[in-house]
């Protein structure tokens, strides 16, 4: 079972934790990583472009000229796609580019993810992580006094307004709930900074 060390928050270490092996020691699966971003990535997309066809086109009512006896090509309206001016063919609509992947895959690649964050030695361990009152200096104390100096994704069991608002001014740090993990927010970050809450939760969950 991979190890990692047990920090408290003033950065000194208390020990080690033995993390589940089923989440965190499994050999990553980059393809499945590859789909999980792309489904993310895909479903945060607005879809909100829109473009007019023939029949939203202001005007094109009347017919240019006659059909026949005029030698130029016949045309039926002035809204047709080939006149400026005119509708759009085929252009985009707004539509939800949103998809889901098969459970049993979604929940490979946060492992993956998970397993890769361990094996480059990037998962930190606290023995719990309280804040009396949000204090967005406490924070920064605390992450160097771990010498957390990237971007940091930190992780606990349940919402802690002052975990959150403490953090909330950091550009390169997010506080999110075992449940809130994501592929993205995993890879998008250098480090992991779990709970030994979270990280037995976690262990449970995506086992």
């Amino acid at each position: 079972m991979p190890k990692v060390a047990l920090f408290k928050q003033d950065g000194s270490q208390t020990g080690d934790i033995e993390l589940n092996e089923a989440v965190f020691g499994i050999e990553p699966n980059t393809h499945v990583l590859h789909e999980a971003v792309v489904m993310q990535r895909a479903s945060l997309r607005q879809g909100t472009h829109k473009v007019k066809n023939r029949s939203e086109v202001r005007g094109g009512g009347r017919k240019p000229w006659r059909q026949k006896g005029t030698g130029r090509a016949r045309q039926g309206s002035i809204r047709s796609p080939q006149w400026v001016g005119g509708g759009v063919v085929f252009g985009p609509t707004p539509r939800s580019y949103s998809y889901k992947l098969p459970k049993k895959v979604r929940r490979l690649a946060l492992r993956s993810a998970l397993s890769s964050k361990v094996a480059n030695d990037n998962v930190i361990v606290l023995e719990e992580l309280v804040f009396e009152a949000p204090k967005t200096k406490q924070f920064v104390d605390m992450l160097n006094n771990l010498k957390v100096d990237t971007k940091a994704l930190v992780v606990t069991t349940d919402k802690d307004e002052n975990v959150i608002r403490s953090a909330n001014n950091l550009q390169e740090v997010k506080v999110l709930t075992v449940e809130e993990v994501n592929v993205l927010d995993l890879l998008a970050h250098d480090k992991l900074i779990l709970t030994k809450d979270a990280a037995e939760k976690a262990g449970e969950v995506f086992a």
